[in-house]
């Protein structure tokens, strides 16, 4: 009996230790005997975070919320986190749920990786997120207003919107057939390759034409690319003083030639200007303008008696000249 009554008692005690433990456990108090580091955020509002809520990165619990705090303007959440949560300076805190009707919990991203690590009492940037409550007072106010859109559509209104369109489709049911007929035979057309926009789908010709032209193409940019290249090739050694173009271009000597040459043709132009030497004189002399234009009257009327005489007459004349 003794035995038996101890047994139960002690059954009992280890299952009361156990439920204990859960309810520790759940309520996040068990961290209390855990060794770790404090760091802490700010926030404008924590929702409904409560202590004893975890602390995870990437989904993974790495700490428990130890105490929060009222400031002046923010909410100071106090996260106690295990030894081996690699949380870094830069890294961010946010208030997130797992759920609409879900536990709250703070969420820590990993931060950069060359950054510390972060220590007892570091304060680490904060996320705020959006306020559920808001949230679903938004969602009311949009179905409200759903709402009351659907309910100024009555019947009558409905009919007043879309009536005149019913009546179209029926005043013109069988021009509308009519086109749908038509766009239904020009889409079976060039379904089966036939018309010009058929031919341009499914005529194989004109796909080999149309690559033998973008060949051709390729083939004269081609050639144009090696026109180009000649053409730098040639300004290059044009530039370096090779060649004729090259020579004339840089060669010094060549341009004082070139420069004398220039003086001397202006300063002959300058004297035939001025009526200076004999280019001078047969060009402004009028005299001698007379002269060779008398010269040449008389020439042409000898040419003329000589024509008349005849040559047995032409050779007496110059023969009596001659004294023979």
């Amino acid at each position: 009996m003794k035995n038996s009554l101890e047994t139960k008692l002690g059954i009992f005690v280890f299952l009361a230790v156990v439920a204990a433990w859960i309810i520790v456990e759940t309520l996040g108090s068990v961290d209390l005997f855990r060794h770790g580091y404090r760091v802490s955020a700010q926030f404008a509002t924590v929702q409904d975070l409560k202590v004893g809520d975890r602390v995870k990165m990437a989904g993974v619990e790495i700490g428990r919320v130890d105490d929060i705090q009222l400031t002046d303007t923010k909410v100071s959440v106090i996260m106690k986190l295990r030894n081996n949560a690699q949380v870094k300076t830069d890294s961010k805190a946010s208030i997130k749920f797992t759920g609409l009707m879900g536990q709250n919990f703070v969420a820590i991203d990993f931060g950069s990786p060359d950054q510390p690590r972060a220590k007892e009492g570091t304060e680490i940037v904060s996320v705020e997120q959006p306020d559920l409550s808001a949230i679903m007072t938004k969602l009311d106010g949009a179905v409200d207003g759903i709402q009351n859109m659907t309910k100024t559509f009555a019947s009558d209104d409905i009919h007043n919107l879309f009536g005149p369109l019913g009546e179209f489709f029926k005043s013109h049911k069988d021009e509308l057939a009519a086109t749908i007929a038509n766009i239904t035979n020009i889409t079976g057309q060039v379904a089966s390759g036939q018309g010009t926009v058929g031919k341009l789908i499914y005529d194989d010709a004109l796909y080999s034409s149309v690559l033998t032209t973008v060949s051709n193409l390729q083939g004269t940019a081609a050639s144009a690319s090696d026109m180009i290249a000649s053409i730098k090739l040639v300004v290059t050694n044009a530039s370096a003083g090779q060649g004729t173009i090259g020579k004339l271009l840089t060669d010094e000597t060549l341009y004082h030639a070139a420069t004398g040459s220039m003086t001397n043709l202006n300063s002959i132009l300058f004297k035939i200007n001025q009526g200076n030497g004999t280019v001078s004189k047969l060009i402004n002399d009028q005299e001698f303008y007379k002269n060779a234009k008398l010269s040449l009257q008389k020439l042409d009327k000898a040419a003329d008696g000589l024509e008349d005489t005849g040559p047995l007459s032409v050779i007496g004349i110059m023969a009596n000249q001659f004294g023979l």
